[in-house]
């Protein structure tokens, strides 16, 4: 894979949440949220690490994006002391789905 095909995956995926946030007026975002329990944000990322966002999820299909976010920031919250079993279940349920165990991962 190219350095350039990897930048075009990892900036599709950075891009993908905010064009679909932008569709929807802010009043629906703050509604939908509370009803699904489920905020999207938009961050920078460094080159680096997008590359290596993206070259982990080409090796390991079982992962996408969303999943990697969700079990990078449950882990590190727990991690830091974040005393939630809500947070701690997110993270355990992320890291050890049954499809991922299968590969390994």
């Amino acid at each position: 894979m190219h350095l350039r095909d990897v930048q075009e995956i990892a900036e599709e995926t950075v891009r993908q949440p905010m064009v679909q946030a932008q569709k929807v007026q802010s009043e629906e975002v703050v509604e939908d949220a509370r009803l699904d329990g489920v905020v999207s944000f938009q961050a920078e990322l460094p080159l680096p690490l997008q590359e290596a966002m993206a070259g982990f999820i080409e090796t390991c299909p079982n992962w996408d994006q969303y999943r990697l976010i969700k079990a990078a920031l449950a882990g590190f919250l727990v991690q830091n002391g974040v005393d939630s079993r809500e947070i701690t279940r997110l993270y355990v349920a992320n890291m050890f789905r049954s499809d991922s165990l299968m590969q390994g991962f």
